[in-house]
């Protein structure tokens, strides 16, 4: 039937389309009708960028761009790169690929020109500020790896963010973690972390847990069978990093998959205080077959489950919406601790708080910026690179320059941000606080920037809070409890409460 309504198409329709087209249509639309809004065929190029966003790692010469007063800007270089043994350096322009000029380029048109294969060389023409001459260089590409995990301190409080699980995760981990030992807590921040390798976040959880502990469980589907049937658990190898002291993990509705598998192993072990959102409920495994052609079939099949035996996933439908009717009622569970913990999906939090949300008036600056076509973000980061080089050779700390801001502040009124906005106490003060928070980021002082970043971060201000008055773990869950008992001002994501 199939193959008589293909050569019906493929012979008859209005439209000609040619036997690989037909089959790679035929192909997504049966992946759309199995009822899998994570299943997707990659072509062999989008599995290629699938690879690199998962794995941190490509082939080039290890340097950040971004298009500032429209050039070519190093803002970043990788340490142990080609880019960094050539002697490339943040603010140098690239004025030219190949003996090609970069005038009118993209930040995308120059990063597929400079990355390669391995081993292959590229000619790439700097301008450095100060420098008459062009700078030529023949650099030759290699294997380059972007951390996923930034780590400082915030005072005495040690702080890892980790924004994807991937390959090398959990030895960066552990190395943050042994450059905070002395610290007295540690927040581990996965908001907006959708995931990524599941060994690494086993191994992740296995840092901060006691040797022989499940760490998690996996049902998957035998072939040939309905039902899920074969079941696999993980155990914690090795002593903890950190015993004993006090951990707070920072989760939002955007924190999916392996790293709610770190969340819920830590918070099943009352290893962790869980602050924030409820997390978004991906707890699926997804198997990568190989097809032919080069492509690539990502397909679920298997669901995780936390050490005490919850559910992580939520079901959705194939445009990514929840299905509460199809949401699992497994009760509670109760931890060693005797702690109660809801298995209804995902991660809830044993304190809930909201994220900061923008006023009336940002909402009417961020739209007005963005009728006018002023790239706000840009902008900013403009601001930021020069201040941040200005800081750095004047040899001071993160700081705000009230005439450099206004500068700032003077350029998008006259790029057609209203006036009227840009005069108001509350828009001034978003805005001066974002830049200062870029400041210190591009100076690489991250616990300054964390320490800005709370200004407006309840979240992470609250995580603080906690841990500077706590002395270890149980301290922690004891706050839990008295913020259950003074009401709906932090919500707790225990049995009974939490629920949106």
């Amino acid at each position: 039937m199939f193959l008589s309504a293909f050569q019906a198409i493929r012979d008859y329709g209005l439209e000609a389309r040619s036997d690989s087209a037909l089959w790679e249509a035929a192909i997504q639309g049966l992946v759309r009708q199995i009822g899998d809004p994570y299943a997707t065929v990659f072509t062999p190029e989008a599995y290629d960028e699938f690879q690199e966003e998962n794995t941190g790692s490509y082939a080039g010469i290890g340097v950040q761009i971004t298009s500032l007063n429209d050039a070519i800007t190093v803002t970043a270089v990788f340490r142990s790169t080609p880019a960094e043994r050539a002697g490339v350096q943040v603010g140098d322009l690239i004025i030219g690929v190949d003996g090609e000029s970069t005038e009118g380029w993209t930040t995308d048109d120059a990063s597929r020109r400079i990355r390669g294969p391995v081993g292959t060389a590229v000619d790439v023409t700097f301008a450095r500020p100060g420098v008459a001459a062009p700078i030529a260089l023949e650099i030759t590409r290699d294997s380059v790896h972007v951390s996923a995990v930034t780590a400082d301190r915030i005072g005495e409080i040690g702080y890892i963010a980790l924004d994807r699980v991937a390959r090398s995760s959990a030895r960066e981990i552990d190395s943050a973690l042994v450059m905070l030992s002395d610290a007295r807590g540690i927040v581990l921040d996965l908001r907006g972390n959708p995931g990524g390798y599941l060994d690494e976040s086993l191994m992740m959880a296995d840092l901060f847990l006691d040797r022989g502990l499940k760490l998690a469980s996996l049902k998957s589907r035998t072939p040939g069978r309905a039902e899920l049937g074969t079941q696999e658990e993980w155990h914690s190898r090795w002593a903890p990093r950190v015993p004993g002291k006090p951990i707070v993990v920072l989760v939002d509705r955007f924190s999916a998959s392996a790293a709610e598998i770190v969340a819920g192993a830590l918070q099943d072990h009352d290893r962790a205080l869980i602050l924030g959102e409820r997390t978004f409920g991906k707890g699926i495994v997804q198997s990568d077959i190989v097809l032919t052609e080069g492509r690539h079939l990502r397909l679920t099949t298997g669901e995780w489950f936390t050490p005490l035996g919850r559910s992580l996933h939520r079901p959705r439908d194939q445009q990514g919406r929840l299905r509460p009717e199809e949401e699992g009622h497994a009760g509670t569970f109760t931890t060693a601790a005797g702690r109660t913990l809801s298995g209804d999906g995902g991660i809830l939090p044993d304190i809930a708080i909201e994220a900061d949300t923008l006023t009336l008036r940002e909402r009417e600056f961020l739209t007005a910026a963005a009728q006018a076509g002023v790239p706000l973000t840009l902008r900013i980061e403009e601001f930021a690179f020069g201040e941040a080089e200005r800081l750095r050779e004047a040899g001071e700390a993160p700081s705000l320059d009230e005439a450099a801001f206004q500068g700032l502040v003077d350029t998008l009124r006259q790029e057609g941000v209203p006036a009227e906005l840009l005069a108001d106490a509350g828009v001034l003060a978003y805005l001066r606080w974002r830049a200062r928070v870029r400041v210190a980021e591009r100076m690489e002082r991250l616990g300054v920037a964390m320490r800005f970043r709370t200004e407006r971060d309840p979240v992470l201000a609250r995580a603080l809070e906690l841990l500077r008055e706590a002395e270890d773990q149980r301290d922690l869950f004891a706050a839990a409890e008295r913020a259950r008992k003074e009401g709906p001002a932090e919500r707790v994501g225990a049995e009974g409460s939490g629920r949106r």
